[in-house]
């Protein structure tokens, strides 16, 4: 089981990014694809879930409308459209999966990605 997350940059706030999420290694449209969000100095936390068709999506309540994410299971891929970026988005982001249901709890995840930086900045 492999996921690998790309994406990341340096972007000024009010910006956008999209990040992405390939996987491999086991059936997608049947596992839940979350991103995780870990700043310096802070515990990781979960920015959002989507469920295995794509039908059900989570927030975390940070997110407040600005953030979309999405899945095709025929690409093995998921995204996450960062939007209206603040400052405090900054951290690594990391997409991670933990069987079919969504739990926005970082100690239930089993596979996790390397993470890529988002760095949001004037």
């Amino acid at each position: 089981v492999q996921l690998q997350a790309s994406g990341g940059g340096q972007v000024q706030p009010g910006g956008s990014l999209t990040l992405s999420c390939t996987t491999s290694g086991f059936t997608l449209d049947t596992t839940a694809l979350h991103w995780f969000r870990q700043a310096p100095g802070k515990e990781r936390e979960g920015v959002s879930c989507i469920s295995s068709r794509g039908g059900r999506t989570y927030y975390g309540d940070f997110v407040k409308g600005r953030f979309i994410i999405s899945r095709d299971n025929d690409k093995n891929t998921a995204w996450l459209h960062m939007n209206s970026l603040k400052p405090e988005d900054t951290a690594v982001y990391y997409c991670a999966t933990g069987g079919p249901q969504c739990y926005l709890s970082a100690g239930v995840m089993d596979y996790w990605g390397q993470g890529t930086l988002v760095t949001v900045s004037s």
